[in-house]
């Protein structure tokens, strides 16, 4: 019989597991507290949770919760990739270029302040119900912020490190890999995790005022139909996803591109 070596039994440890249980005791408490209030409140108005699981479970099964989670990732994916981009580009552009800077900085104040609602809306009026439009105003939703980060990442660039770049005559790929994209690795990281949050809630309300599918166009026909036991079955899935990207990804990859700073007490 073959002995636990030290780094299997390493895999196991009573922290991880206690700690593991102490982040899930909110979600064990609101979860009581739900079920409390379904038999204070009627049905109507406060559903059990039983009753929402088994409506989750009758669209899983027809395959219609699924087609719409997958519908409205897709745009969360678009327009969040797009965001990035074009914020990422412009500002690296801003933060390097005081002309750049001057010139676009009142047109990003405007956008920072623009409510989501009126951009969704807009942006149907004048490009028309479709998914270029959905996706668009999205992503223009996420673009300032993504693009102010960016900016005082670029100007926090340590300039003697571009000099020394310079001095020893890095090709700019080289100089890009090893000198600028750590830099910005922490910016980007914090415009990627607030920007996917902002995201996914703006994606549900263009759904909600434009789409026929999707996530949001399904709660839209539950608060129209005054079903919340249906809204919550679309809701909840939706939200489970949301953090299961951010804690299995988002998170993952920050402490990828961030693993070459010194942590706090090292």
């Amino acid at each position: 019989m073959r002995k636990p070596t030290i780094k299997a039994l390493s895999l196991w440890r009573p922290g991880h597991t206690k700690g593991s249980l102490f982040r899930l005791t909110p979600l064990v408490l609101l979860l009581l507290i739900w079920q409390l209030g379904s038999h204070v409140a009627s049905p109507g108005m406060l559903p059990s949770p039983l009753a929402v699981v088994s409506v989750i479970a009758a669209e899983a099964w027809s395959g219609a919760l699924f087609l719409n989670l997958a519908i409205t990732l897709a745009r969360v994916a678009a327009s969040f990739a797009l965001a990035m981009v074009l914020g990422t580009v412009l500002g690296v552009a801003m933060g390097r270029d005081k002309t750049i800077d001057r010139l676009c900085d009142p047109l990003l104040i405007v956008l920072l302040n623009l409510p989501a609602l009126v951009v969704i809306v807009l942006a149907y009026i004048w490009i028309g119900l479709n998914e270029a439009a959905a996706i668009g105003a999205v992503a223009l939703n996420k673009l300032p912020n993504t693009t102010v980060i960016l900016r005082e990442g670029t100007r926090a660039l340590d300039k003697s490190l571009d000099e020394m770049a310079r001095v020893f005559g890095l090709p700019l790929g080289t100089k890009l890999r090893h000198v600028v994209l750590p830099q910005l690795a922490p910016y980007f990281a914090a415009a990627m995790r607030t920007g996917l949050s902002l995201v996914w809630k703006i994606v549900l309300i263009a759904e909600l005022l434009g789409r026929s599918n999707g996530v949001g166009f399904e709660i839209g026909i539950a608060f129209q139909l005054f079903d919340l036991t249906r809204l919550l079955a679309y809701a909840l899935p939706f939200v489970g996803l949301m953090l299961a990207i951010e804690t299995f990804l988002v998170q993952p990859f920050e402490r990828h591109i961030s693993r070459w700073r010194p942590r706090h007490g090292t």
